[in-house]
């Protein structure tokens, strides 16, 4: 009797045992949390524009790679993207693709950012409780997304971003008032001059999409260069005389994401931190899953897509910038029209020809349009948080044009910079889009 009373007692505390695991479930609004607490992280730490899209990149890359391993509608990305192999395999029946996809996201987020402790307790946090809630599961999940993390760590290493850090500074000609001149208020040096030597992702060198050279530089009235130069003072001269009604004013605020704004009160100078240029297309990514009713696994794709194809469309810009290395229109508004007049939006630290809103936005756009649909209409709410209203365009190209032009109007690029430049990104995102081969079957992962 006592045997069996033992029994019973063992089989309920068994029972009790079970009934304490819960069921871990992931869902794309984590997988959204994730690229958020990244972006304000970056923010925190003042990324540049060109090593902020580094970033997403290669997140966005590890959590991809660990999700095609699960999910058959998705192609693993090793051989398509330069010099990337094929990793892990699962081995564990007991992996959750999407903790593992979280894990190797997260892991790679906080190796390339300053302000690691930021991202990590964001992350266990929310891993904690998973664990929490089965062990089991949980742990076998982190260990492969280590392994996938690994792998893409050691792909990562190779693509000379660590010898560009050791390359020298940006050379500044004053003997030449065509090329580029440091502009204030902090007159920083170039960034990134060296950003064309990093490995491409998927476009075959940096100067695949090489565009036409900039308008011959020219001070005679009547010339090409000159007139877009009178294009932008007097654009300026518009937007000043109804700044608080002023749409194009509007525009160039929303679209400024700048990192590099410096603020002069007397003699103290500081910095206002905002989002870069392919953070704010990451977060329209974000605003698109959500509205199509992506589930995690194409919130992944689709991050990684755009992500990738926003990296590359700064090799390809930066590869132009330091070739044509031209004058931003401020340094010669400055000196030859009206010593006091300033730019809506303040003059970015590089070379002008192209514009980087213009070549990043035209190919995050074609890799959007490419996953959502051309007449994908959203309210973009990316800069609230920064202070800034919403917008609301027809589709991503619309969006596209729109922070293109967006740099005429903030007084800080000619219309050659933002139309060919434009077209650059335009032709280097369909390049991508065509490139990679990462679903089997686009009919069938409208809401995996």
């Amino acid at each position: 009797m006592k045997r069996i009373f033992l029994l019973v007692l063992l089989s309920v505390s068994f029972i009790a045992c079970e009934k304490d695991v819960e069921k871990i479930e992931v869902t794309g609004d984590d997988y959204h949390a994730a690229n958020d607490h990244l972006s304000r992280v970056m923010v925190h730490d003042i990324f540049s524009p060109p090593v902020a899209s580094r970033v997403y990149a290669y997140s966005n890359i590890a959590a991809y790679e660990v999700m095609a391993q699960f999910n058959p509608e998705y192609k693993t990305l090793a051989g398509q993207l330069t010099d990337l192999g094929p990793g892990p395999k699962p081995t564990s029946d007991k992996t959750n693709p999407e903790v593992a996809s979280l894990v190797a996201f997260y892991e790679l987020g906080k190796s390339l950012v300053f302000s690691e402790d930021r991202l990590t307790q964001k992350r266990d946090s929310i891993f904690n409780i998973w664990k929490e809630k089965d062990e089991e599961t949980f742990l076998a999940s982190e260990e492969y997304g280590l392994k996938v993390a690994e792998h893409v760590k050691a792909w990562m290493a190779k693509d000379n971003y660590a010898e560009t850090r050791t390359m020298p500074k940006f050379s500044i000609h004053t003997e030449d008032e065509s090329r580029w001149q440091p502009t204030p208020p902090s007159y920083m040096d170039g960034i990134e001059p060296h950003w064309n030597k990093i490995r491409p992702f998927v476009i075959n060198e940096a100067n695949q999409f090489k565009p036409a050279p900039p308008p011959e530089f020219s001070m005679e009235p009547g010339s090409r260069f000159h007139n877009e130069l009178m294009e932008v003072y007097n654009i300026r001269e518009e937007i000043a005389a109804n700044e608080e009604n002023s749409e194009k004013m509007e525009i160039a605020k929303f679209w400024d994401c700048n990192p590099y704004v410096s603020i002069l009160r007397g003699h103290l100078m500081f910095a206002t931190k905002k989002i870069t240029p392919g953070g704010h297309w990451i977060g329209i990514t974000k605003i698109a899953c959500r509205e199509s009713g992506a589930g995690f696994d194409k919130s992944v794709y689709a991050y990684a897509k755009t992500s990738v194809a926003i990296a590359d469309a700064f090799i390809s810009c930066w590869d132009e910038k330091y070739r044509s290395n031209l004058v931003r229109p401020e340094t010669l508004i400055n000196k030859y029209i009206d010593e006091n007049w300033t730019s809506v939006l303040q003059t970015p630290p590089f070379p002008e020809y192209t514009s980087g809103h213009s070549v990043v936005s035209g190919a995050a756009a074609i890799a959007l349009t490419d996953i959502f649909g051309d007449d994908f209409s959203f309210d973009d709410d990316t800069e609230v948080e920064y202070g800034l209203p919403v917008r609301s365009f027809k589709s991503f190209k619309h969006a596209s044009t729109e922070a293109a032009n967006s740099r005429l109007y903030g007084g800080i690029h000619y219309r050659a910079a933002i139309e060919v430049g434009l077209d650059q990104g335009q032709d280097l995102g369909n390049f991508v889009v065509n490139k990679l081969q990462m679903t089997a079957s686009k009919s069938n992962i409208a809401s995996n």
